[in-house]
């Protein structure tokens, strides 16, 4: 259409009415008289609303994921980080635990043994000493460390000091085959020496090669001259195997250690001996055996099974 003075007018016309019934409708409420014509409408052009809605609604929800997606990835990042700190801590907790489970059991047997110990952590093992089984701990002379002081820890002997320097101090492990300690047989007074074998079970040569000795027996320390290199009483292990008797002057066991030598954390320097052999009070309490169920089998006759008399006449 020309955009003429007649256009003009009629455009003008057309918002004034627009302005009218607005001002009807306004004023009469729920009564107004174009409610009528605004309810056609809103029933034509109501599905067309809705069709257009559904179409355009996924876009923008799409739009705002995007636009939330940055929000959320901070805050998976700053979970994910916080996850990862408390594995961090409760791992931390969980090597704490093991530790004080450790020193706990350490001072038991040094109570036990009233034995003097100094606390001590394991820093290095054998390979900054050679390829020999060794362990480095960071106590040292300014600690009162002294070399041929036994070792132990909550389980047993772990081994003696060979080097001290001011800070550090490194332990040659009962596991070396450079190792030999005197032992005793537990509840009697059978004495041997205990030789290292690395991963091997401890080779022990009995003095008595006639001595009555059984798989499940167990050693102690039998001590040292003036309490060095050894104490007396510290465990040492479990028979695992008895060589036949010979006949021969000695006879050869072979001891399961208690201490884990590969496993080393927390271990106890003794700086004072006991005042009396704790002899076999250090050990650890003997396991209770397992019972055994009997299982008895009982056979019952078969009714129908033949009689032996039966048997002959039918024959």
């Amino acid at each position: 259409m020309r955009d003429t003075r007649e256009s003009r007018l009629l455009l003008v016309l057309l918002i004034a009415i627009a302005f009218a019934l607005i001002t009807v409708d306004i004023r009469g409420g729920e009564d107004s008289p174009v409610d009528g014509a605004r309810q056609g409408a809103a029933t034509v052009f109501g599905p067309i609303e809705s069709g257009v809605s559904a179409a355009v609604d996924p876009v923008g929800n799409a739009v705002s994921a995007i636009r939330d997606s940055g929000a959320r990835h901070d805050r998976l990042a700053a979970l994910e980080k916080e996850n990862a700190a408390l594995k961090a801590r409760l791992g931390s907790d969980d090597r704490s635990r093991s530790r004080l489970k450790q020193l706990d059991k350490m001072l038991k047997i040094a109570g036990q043994g009233q034995y003097g110990i100094k606390g001590a952590e394991v820093i290095a093992i054998g390979a900054a000493q050679g390829f020999s089984w060794t362990i480095t701990v960071d106590v040292g002379a300014k600690d009162g460390i002294k070399r041929d002081m036994t070792v132990l820890n909550g389980e047993g002997l772990v081994g003696r000091v060979t080097t001290v320097g001011p800070n550090t101090a490194t332990v040659l492990l009962a596991s070396d085959p450079d190792f030999t300690v005197g032992t005793r047989m537990e509840s009697g007074d059978e004495l041997g020496f205990a030789s290292g074998q690395g991963d091997r079970p401890l080779r022990v040569e009995l003095l008595n090669g006639k001595a009555e000795v059984k798989k499940g027996d167990r050693l102690v320390t039998f001590g040292s001259q003036a309490d060095r290199p050894f104490v007396p009483g510290v465990p040492v292990g479990v028979v695992s195997r008895v060589d036949p008797s010979g006949g021969g002057l000695t006879r050869t066991l072979y001891v399961t250690p208690y201490v884990g030598f590969t496993k080393l954390d927390i271990v106890g320097v003794v700086v004072e001996a006991p005042k009396k052999n704790p002899r076999d009070t250090v050990l650890p309490p003997k396991p209770k055996p397992t019972p055994r169920p009997t299982v008895t089998v009982t056979v019952t006759p078969s009714a129908e099974a033949p009689v032996d008399g039966q048997n002959q006449q039918e024959q």
